[in-house]
């Protein structure tokens, strides 16, 4: 009875030291299948089918969540449906897998300035110029993506607000 506390304490040590060692493979011990789901949807991506890719990515990550390609897939298919604040934590969500990953660092800045936030997005682009000592195409495009300035959304009809209407009391 006075050893039930220590051995509990000592077999969550043991339980948790050895998940983590489970759960930090590098992406070359990735599961084929997860790998096999991630090509699926960076195929219907390229077709134009989000839905589809979304569907094969998530489960790319369902098999494997250390898969991070899958992860910056899954954030460029946001992208592309307009969604960038789930594309900022889906990039960020590849970053926590590899800090250094220069496509979903620019990636993550880019989703910033498609957001409107500029001056954040000048702090990722400072980031990815440390990590990237030469000529790196991703950080090519977050500084264009910088210079260019968040899209300029234009107003509809549905988007004004209406004036308010004189109450039948009143006169004109």
């Amino acid at each position: 009875m006075r050893f039930t506390p220590a051995s509990i304490a000592l077999a969550a040590v043991l339980t948790t030291v050895s998940s983590m060692g489970l759960s930090q493979r590098p992406d070359s011990q990735i599961s084929p299948q997860s790998i096999e789901w991630q090509k699926a949807g960076e195929a219907a991506r390229r077709a134009g089918n989000l839905s589809g890719a979304t569907d094969a990515l998530e489960s790319a990550l369902a098999l494997d969540p250390r898969n991070r390609a899958a992860f910056v897939e899954l954030a460029e298919v946001a992208r592309a449906q307009g969604l960038q604040g789930k594309a900022i934590r889906l990039y960020k969500e590849a970053l926590l897998l590899d800090p250094t990953d220069i496509v979903a660092l620019s990636g993550q800045g880019e989703a910033m300035v498609e957001k409107g936030a500029v001056a954040r997005a000048k702090e990722v682009l400072a980031e990815a110029q440390k990590l990237c000592k030469a000529d790196c195409a991703p950080v090519t495009r977050l500084s264009a993506a910088i210079q260019k300035g968040p899209p300029v959304v234009a107003l509809t009809a549905k988007d004004t607000i209406p004036a308010p209407k004189s109450s039948p009391t009143e006169t004109p």
